[in-house]
């Protein structure tokens, strides 16, 4: 995601919440009130907040419970110099999932770190949420703008019909439709042929995986249900259809 000017702030840092695998999550000691830096893995939620899968045995995570406020980094990872490329530090508060929300964050997570499957369920293990309450972003020399929570979230508070149904939707495109798929893959994000397949979905775009890699296809206008995402999707096929023709 190398910085161009044409390229929004507010775009940028979504770009790196929805594709951030890993950051550097920093919390407060508890004691010694020390800050104290640990590599997590992330996820994001439907709105892009970050979502955490911690053990209650790590000191991050002792460090959370006390004091909820933690900041997290994220960067683009890429080539060379890494103080070239775009990265956020996201302020916020760190708390365990809300029961109503856990069976959904738990499915969004897993499906981006499928092999957290393996543990997730033990007795020590919590999901966790990052409400954020502003993103500091830094995207080259002389680029670096504070945004604030409705800058960069994606609104879903009158999309609870799509991101309630987003199970059945993701098993729907992966069942019925992975032609389509397939081409929103190599047609529309140049990617090449794989076994690509939708794991996430939201009012912004789709998240398709195949073995550990990620792309995101975000739509060309913001959809808050179903028969919208059914309206959307039609047209990006027609237009990937056409495009491999």
């Amino acid at each position: 995601m190398k910085p161009q000017p044409q390229t929004d702030s507010a775009t940028m840092v979504r770009s790196l919440l929805r594709g951030s695998r890993q950051g550097a999550l920093a919390t407060l000691m508890t004691e010694s009130r020390a800050p104290y830096c640990s590599l997590v893995n992330v996820a994001p939620d439907a709105d892009g907040a970050p979502l955490l899968l911690i053990s209650r045995l790590a000191l991050h995570t002792q460090n959370a419970l006390a004091d909820p406020r933690v900041s997290l980094m994220l960067d683009e990872c890429r080539a060379g110099d890494p103080l070239e490329g775009a990265r956020i530090m996201l302020a916020g508060e760190a708390r365990p999932a809300a029961p109503e929300a856990l069976p959904r964050i738990r499915r969004r997570y897993l499906a981006f770190h499928p092999s957290a499957r393996d543990f997730a369920d033990f007795p020590d293990f919590s999901f966790f949420r990052i409400a954020p309450s502003g993103v500091h972003l830094v995207a080259g020399f002389g680029r670096v703008v504070d945004l604030v929570p409705a800058r960069f979230l994606t609104e879903v508070s009158d999309a609870a019909d799509l991101v309630a149904a987003e199970e059945e939707i993701v098993a729907h495109l992966n069942t019925d439709h992975p032609e389509a798929l397939s081409l929103f893959a190599t047609q529309l994000l140049d990617a090449p042929a794989a076994d690509w397949r939708c794991i996430a979905c939201d009012p912004d775009g789709l998240d398709l995986a195949a073995d550990d890699r990620y792309l995101r296809l975000t739509f060309p206008g913001r959809v808050a249900s179903p028969g919208a995402l059914r309206t959307v999707l039609k047209d990006l096929a027609d237009k990937a259809r056409s495009g491999a023709r």
